[in-house]
């Protein structure tokens, strides 16, 4: 068996496509949208992420901005460059590049960003209005996912999906957007996690499994049905001397492996990371609709 490429590139192009009309409507009126994104220390990585939002940003027509603090930034420092941007007008989406230096004051500056400038989807606010059904910014990997999934024309209806990972930011918010009632949704779902003993026991039942620990080598082929649909979330830099740059990045399926086994798999990079950038920039134009007066 020959896994099927998931390709969300060539979703993400389809979606930014469906954006431009509405970019265009809100720059007709003197105001485009606007991202601000909060940059904090010089992680390669981060960099490297910021660096391919502010490039989709432009290339829709969005107004990007990048707002750098060094590693050493306090917490009030930081705190006072996302009030600043709640302020400005200009503004209708804020992004902290996560993880911070100082990953034990990312809930501080989550919360201080103003629940309709949220773009990630992160804010309590934003959280507890997804949990309940009402209009609110969805994080942008999960909802990413979802469209993936959709777009592809892979459905999870009466499916059981199983998600490795239960992090804030994946693999809860996954978990909850896939069981809610709904074309898209209605999934039975089964959240584990690296701790979870005898893992290849529950991706084994699994119609379509998402693995989102963030460890290589997570997912093996022999853990997974023939016929599964895999998403691969994990996103790891692993060495490789034969790169000019010293390393490669693969994801937290062994791809080759499953890819022998799946039905359709997402391959790293090139999956799931574009779905991410095409929400954000949904949710930034979304923000910038609701500034104008539209219904949320």
């Amino acid at each position: 068996m020959t896994a099927r490429l998931l390709d969300g590139r060539a979703v993400a192009a389809q979606i930014r496509e469906e954006l431009r009309p509405r970019v265009a409507a809100l720059a007709a009126t003197g105001r485009p949208p606007g991202l601000a994104v909060v940059r904090v220390g010089d992680d390669p990585a981060s960099l490297s992420y910021v660096t391919a939002k502010r490039r989709a940003c432009a290339e829709l027509g969005i107004i990007s901005s990048e707002w750098h603090l060094p590693a050493s930034a306090s917490r009030a420092e930081i705190l006072a460059t996302v009030e600043r941007l709640n302020e400005d007008p200009s503004v209708d989406g804020i992004l902290v590049q996560l993880p911070l230096p100082d990953s034990s004051i990312e809930p501080d500056v989550i919360e201080v960003i103003r629940p309709e400038k949220d773009v990630d989807g992160f804010h309590p606010v934003n959280v507890g209005r997804m949990m309940l059904g009402l209009p609110a910014f969805l994080p942008c990997t999960p909802h990413g996912i979802v469209q993936l999934l959709r777009r592809s024309g892979i459905s999870t209806v009466g499916a059981h999906v199983v998600i490795v990972g239960r992090s804030q930011i994946v693999g809860r918010p996954l978990a909850h957007l896939l069981s809610r009632k709904g074309p898209d949704a209605d999934a039975t779902v089964t959240l584990c996690h690296t701790r979870t003993r005898e893992l290849a026991a529950h991706t084994r039942l699994a119609d379509i499994v998402v693995a989102a620990a963030g460890r290589p080598g997570t997912l093996r082929g022999d853990m997974i049905r023939d016929g599964a649909v895999v998403v691969d979330v994990g996103v790891n830099r692993v060495p490789d001397p034969a790169r000019p740059c010293g390393y490669r990045l693969v994801g937290d399926a062994d791809f080759e492996s499953v890819a022998s086994r799946a039905a359709a798999i997402t391959p790293v990079p090139g999956g799931v990371g574009p779905m991410t950038i095409a929400m954000l920039l949904a949710n930034t134009v979304a923000a910038a609709e609701w500034r104008g007066g539209a219904a949320r």
